[in-house]
């Protein structure tokens, strides 16, 4: 009887600290359970975010004298570890009239508090993209009101950041440049490649970034984090997800997005998909005329015939299909080590340059066609992350990733047989190695590498539409390798 006894408080007392682990924030005053809040350790070296239920693992926080929590709206409070487990694994956030410096941010490639960067960042969190609902990555950076968005047609959106754009701004997604070789100092169109319903949040830093990223970051950094798999708290898996459709009157918008995120203890996984149908785009009553549409062009049988439109404010053709997939694997075998792969992909259907559709000559339309053909962005990366009281580090994260790209345009003159078609592929691969060392109680040293490789492929074709005879044709770009290396 003794040994069963024994037996029993023995497991129970091992169940109580594995679940002991498990904190919960809530709100002092409604006890609510606050989601999103930031907890941070230099030492240990951990950084971790509370899930819906308000809940967050402390394994890697053990022993930690000073955990600091910070939630947009509240005050930020550091408590030692001892003292979460003398409050039963709970904590109790009061609300804070004004919140200047809670948001940890990844835009410098490290998790840092706003208070020291000496540029300005802002956040786009996943609680504004829902109030707002924006169509695509261009709408959704645009919403902050401090990014520009440059459009020529519907199926577009350059991001400007202080007069600087294109090739001097820079794309990361999950840590991994976006940015390749045919990055031109044009307005491109790649950001709507991303998928608004797959961010968990979105930052961009205001300053230059030449230091880690290169010359292409000189105008500032857009950092884009997806959805992250978590983990479950409890003994039952953690199942939940997101369901949406929505339709918009004034393009014919037609969306539907679903993601799921399963986690385990030690492995977790998400999966996302959206799809977008958007019609021509009917524009305001308001406005200059020359931006009213009278007519536009079809091809019937062997011409181009001007028809007349039935709504001048319906800029024909301007709609375009796309399609969105992510899956994200997460694992974690300690609280020290972590491994996660991210699938992504994203297509669009051939969509038209507008601006090029209003331009005349001689009182005609100058072009029969002019569209950009689908553009293709796929993108599989591996990260790990080790967490370690070292001499040379507290983390060290490695990040490999492999990327394609390809963009065509499609372009023919009113009632001319000559079509010119122009195809750019790119593959890029980037291997990333990033280091983080506390420096006594102050100090912070931030060190890394950085290898990136791109090959591009570019073909020009000049087809006459009535024969059907194809010829090679002049190509946008040469045929070429660029490699960048970097210490910083």
């Amino acid at each position: 009887m003794r040994l069963n006894v024994f037996i029993f408080l023995l497991l129970t007392g091992s169940f109580l600290l594995v679940n002991g682990q498990v904190l919960t924030v809530e709100d002092q005053d409604t006890k609510e359970k606050l989601e999103f809040v930031t907890l941070t350790s230099e030492r240990p070296r951990a950084t971790a975010i509370t899930n819906r239920q308000g809940q967050v693992n402390l394994s890697a926080f053990r022993g930690s004298a000073e955990i600091e929590f910070r939630a947009m709206g509240y005050k930020s409070m550091v408590i030692s570890y001892d003292e979460i487990v003398a409050d039963t694994f709970r904590v109790r956030m009061q609300h804070a009239r004004i919140s200047l410096d809670e948001v940890v941010v990844s835009a410098t490639r490290w998790n840092q508090k706003t208070s020291e960067i000496p540029s300005k960042v802002i956040t786009i969190p996943l609680a504004a993209v829902a109030v707002q609902n924006p169509q695509t990555a261009a709408d959704m950076i645009g919403i902050s009101g401090k990014v520009f968005i440059q459009k020529s047609q519907q199926g577009g959106g350059s991001p400007m950041i202080r007069g600087f754009a294109t090739n001097r701004l820079l794309y990361t997604v999950d840590g991994v440049r976006m940015n390749t070789a045919i990055f031109r100092s044009g307005n491109i169109q790649n950001v709507i490649s991303l998928d608004p319903f797959a961010m968990e949040h979105t930052e961009v830093f205001f300053g230059p970034g030449s230091v880690i990223y290169g010359s292409d970051a000189i105008g500032g950094v857009m950092s884009f984090r997806t959805l992250e798999p978590q983990f479950t708290l409890e003994e039952k898996p953690l199942v939940k997800g997101t369901a949406v459709t929505r339709y918009a009157s004034a393009n014919q918008e037609k969306t539907g997005h679903l993601d799921v995120n399963v986690g385990w203890k030690k492995w977790a996984l998400v999966t996302s998909i959206s799809s977008n149908d958007y019609g021509d785009l009917r524009m305001g009553s308001n406005g200059p005329e020359e931006y009213l549409r009278p007519f536009y062009v079809q091809r019937v049988d062997s011409s181009d015939v001007v028809v007349t439109s039935d709504d001048r404010r319906v800029q024909r053709p301007s709609g375009y299909s796309q399609i969105n997939m992510m899956q994200k694997i997460r694992f974690r075998p300690d609280e020290r080590w972590e491994f996660q792969y991210g699938f992504h992909y994203s297509v669009t259907s051939d969509y038209d340059r507008y601006d090029r559709h209003i331009r005349y000559r001689d009182g005609m339309p100058r072009y029969g066609e002019w569209r950009y053909g689908p553009q293709k962005w796929m993108m599989n990366q591996l990260s790990v992350t080790h967490d370690a009281d070292r001499k040379l580090y507290d983390r060290v994260t490695l990040r490999l990733a492999q990327q394609s790209f390809e963009e065509s345009r499609i372009s023919r003159d009113f009632n001319h047989p000559g079509r010119e078609t122009r195809i750019e592929q790119v593959d890029a691969w980037s291997a990333n190695l990033d280091f983080n060392r506390t420096m006594g109680k102050r100090g912070k040293l931030f060190y890394g590498l950085e290898a990136v490789y791109d090959e591009v492929t570019s073909e020009g074709i000049n087809e006459n539409i009535v024969t059907g005879i194809s010829s090679p044709g002049p190509a946008r770009y040469p045929q070429s390798s660029w490699a960048s290396y970097a210490v910083y």
